[in-house]
């Protein structure tokens, strides 16, 4: 065997070891989040006296969960693939990337904001948003890209390590974030006209599209929090 092809070999096994590892921890950051979301559902139920506003958790497999709560639903999703960091990243000009390039791999989370009733009626055409989504390395720390509360709680990816207080951190923000996230009438321009179609076959949940934020440019929430750390 030459030396070329000794080279070639051993970066196919580090590599293949670095995203083996990346991808474990990933897995086992989504259980945090999902044991986190099972915690919170368990304590409104003893904590809440009359519980009329439904607080639940759903398995959806492997990969994914979700939480429902009032007229929302988070869906936690999680990639089986691992991402490299791009380059235009601020944090890439960090010493913590600088140190070690094998930094910048990582499994990914998304959180994902649903209506209740989409999925009650279901109304395929209706969009969910994505709130936020998590970037876990081989090391464990993290770094969160989102809007508002949940990109601001964790934004040092070198100082940041996802555990059980962080997965509780985020998990609340999201579903904080939720909460003050409301359903906008949509202009009368964009609803004017339905098709027999829609009449006939969904008369309780007519297929035109219905979203938070539908026919607005998100204005409010426009703002898009990166992880980073300024040296």
């Amino acid at each position: 065997m030459n030396i070329q092809t000794k080279s070639l070999f051993k970066q196919l096994i580090n590599k293949g070891i670095l995203k083996q590892k990346v991808y474990a921890n990933t897995v086992e950051s989504f259980q945090l989040f999902k044991q986190e979301v099972l915690k919170l559902a368990e304590a409104y139920v003893s904590n809440s006296t009359e519980n009329k506003v439904v607080f639940e958790f759903r398995d959806r497999g492997e990969f994914e969960f979700e939480v429902k709560f009032a007229g929302d639903i988070l869906v936690f999703l999680m990639h089986t693939n691992v991402f490299e960091i791009p380059r235009q990243y601020a944090l890439m000009r960090t010493s913590y990337i600088k140190q070690d390039k094998n930094r910048t791999y990582c499994g990914i989370i998304n959180i994902y904001n649903f209506l209740a009733d989409s999925f009650k009626y279901a109304r395929e055409n209706d969009l969910g948003y994505l709130i936020g989504r998590i970037f876990i390395n081989h090391e464990k720390h993290f770094l969160i890209e989102g809007k508002k509360e949940i990109g601001m709680i964790y934004n040092n990816f070198e100082q940041s390590i996802l555990n059980t207080e962080s997965a509780h951190e985020i998990v609340t923000s999201a579903i904080e974030y939720t909460i003050n996230f409301d359903l906008l009438i949509p202009p009368f321009e964009t609803v004017k006209m339905v098709s027999v179609f829609d009449i006939q076959k969904h008369t309780q949940s007519l297929s035109m599209r219905t979203a938070k934020r539908l026919g607005y440019k998100f204005q409010a929430d426009e703002k898009k929090i990166e992880g980073h750390h300024k040296d």
